[in-house]
């Protein structure tokens, strides 16, 4: 467990916050880390620079096939504000090592390394496994992006997303489109408030119907019902004024087989009949997709017989959150999310992940790269 320590305590304690717009190094020195690491242990690896200084690394691991396996994960974390751990210290208590970063998804990275490390040390895979730590999944996904744009002529047979699963296979997690939704009312004096249009009051109708109807789909079958909630308010300008705008943004949970662009107009047309006249909606400020990968795909196929022989949930699951696995499913490259750790530890305030996890997720991995074309999930 030793090795699982020191790898994944030296990867919490360098910071890696996405800079989102912001200036400043983000992953750039975690990247560093990860492609000195791998060489030590064996792998080639090399930074591709995907934004003015925060680099991808993508490393090799060759195999009697060229065809690629790959393993990705991201480098960067959200901000360490309100924490209470060390975010850096890497502090291990009770098996678990604490800091930003340890659950998602420096676990699942460190995770991957080790595999690819034991996976280079032979014998020689059976496929070619590609290992990418890729920048701004935080943000704008412009790091799987990124590495989309540069993958080889080679034909990659499967993908494994590295996040927090707490062991087990996601073949299929929901969407997004977030947008901004603003009433139009009419300003006025509040000595004087039934000459105006108080927008607050027509955003109060907005919160209560999305907060009573929900969206008119089927639900999936790993992932139930499509969602949306209201995560902003923003209304007024003076004690004294009636207010004539006032927004709201919406988090819209897709499912697959839903175009997120399609969902907000439908959103804008169904706000439209509830105020007629006295509402807009902006374009989304974001958009994922949903994923839904077949489970008879080859390595979703293998990494659920490595877990059942291993006596881990060889079923396969679904997650609420989005990963970069749709942008991968998109491209053609069929995908699975697995990883150590829980969504709940996720961002939190004392993030955290269990070794032992971390060391079975590597274990896993290398099973998994060494039996595709062999088992299948339930």
């Amino acid at each position: 467990m030793n090795d699982v320590e020191a790898l994944l305590g030296e990867l919490v304690s360098t910071p890696s916050v996405n800079p989102r717009e912001g200036s400043g190094g983000g992953e750039a020195a975690l990247a560093g880390v990860v492609r000195r690491w791998l060489a030590d242990h064996g792998v080639a690896a090399e930074l591709d620079e995907v934004l003015p200084g925060r680099p991808n690394v993508v490393a090799v691991v060759p195999g009697r096939d060229p065809r690629v396996i790959l393993l990705e994960s991201h480098l960067d974390t959200v901000e360490v504000d309100g924490m209470t751990v060390d975010p850096y210290a890497a502090q291990v208590h009770d098996g678990r090592l604490y800091g930003r970063g340890a659950c998602d998804a420096k676990g699942p990275l460190a995770a991957f390394m080790l595999a690819a490390a034991e996976l280079a040390a032979g014998p020689v895979p059976p496929y070619t496994v590609m290992l990418a730590g890729v920048i701004d999944e935080e943000y704008r996904y412009r790091g799987v992006l990124g590495l989309l744009d540069t993958l080889p002529g080679a034909e990659v047979v499967g993908a494994v997303v590295g996040e927090p699963t707490d062991l087990t296979v996601a073949t299929a997690h929901k969407g997004v489109v977030r947008y901004t939704a603003r009433t139009l009312g009419e300003a006025g004096h509040t000595s004087r408030p039934a000459e105006a249009v108080n927008a607050v009051s027509l955003m109060a109708r907005v919160i209560a119907h999305l907060d009573a109807t929900g969206p008119e789909i089927p639900g999936h079958p790993l992932l139930g019902p499509a969602t949306r909630c209201v995560t902003r308010v923003h209304g007024g300008t003076g004690p004294n004024i009636v207010p004539g705008r006032c927004e709201i943004d919406v988090d819209r949970r897709t499912l697959p087989g839903e175009d997120p662009m399609a969902v907000w107009r439908r959103d804008g047309e169904e706000l439209e009949r509830l105020l007629p006249g006295r509402i807009e909606l902006d374009p989304p400020f974001n958009v994922d997709y949903a994923l839904d990968t077949p489970a008879d795909s080859p390595v979703v196929a293998a990494l659920c017989g490595a877990l059942a022989a291993r006596g881990g949930d060889g079923g396969v699951h679904g997650m609420p959150f989005c990963t970069d696995a749709s942008k991968l499913a998109r491209a053609g490259i069929p995908a699975a999310v697995f990883g150590p750790g829980s969504i709940l530890d996720a961002h939190s305030a004392d993030e955290s992940v269990a070794l032992a996890d971390v060391r079975f997720a590597a274990e896993v991995v290398v099973d998994m790269a060494r039996r595709v074309g062999v088992g299948a999930c339930g």
